[in-house]
């Protein structure tokens, strides 16, 4: 199944669309993998969360790839309008397994070259 990465590298992001996305699968939010298993060489990422086909976040304390609905006051999932209220909203857990469709990384270690320049895009010149 295709799913998205997105980079993060300071204040520019780039997404990246994987086609076979087994090599991440077990990978748990905290974990640094080889960027050149999404195509940037020399890159080493670090997953910081994603969501699954229907919308739901990951969150880091929810251990394995289940989906529960847990008691939320703040932070990833839930975003209260004033203080003191909690909420029971579905999360998903923190591994990443066959229904993540995007994965979202920030850069730990960059490569040689640029990841514009090895996604081919960045400077495009517009026709008149």
């Amino acid at each position: 199944m295709a799913f998205k990465v997105v980079v993060s590298q300071k204040e520019v992001t780039h997404q990246i669309e994987v086609e076979d996305g087994k090599a991440l699968n077990g990978l748990v939010i905290g974990d640094e993998f080889d960027g050149g298993i999404v195509g940037l060489d020399g890159y080493t990422l670090k997953v910081t969360g994603g969501a699954d086909k229907n919308g739901f976040t990951m969150k880091k304390d929810v251990p394995g790839t289940r989906r529960i609905k847990s008691l939320l006051s703040g932070g990833i999932g839930y975003h209260p309008k004033s203080d003191g209220v909690k909420r029971r909203k579905t999360v998903r857990g923190n591994t990443i397994a066959d229904d993540i469709v995007q994965v979202n990384t920030v850069v730990v270690s960059a490569g040689s070259k640029a990841i514009a320049d090895i996604l081919g895009v960045g400077d495009e010149e517009e026709e008149e």
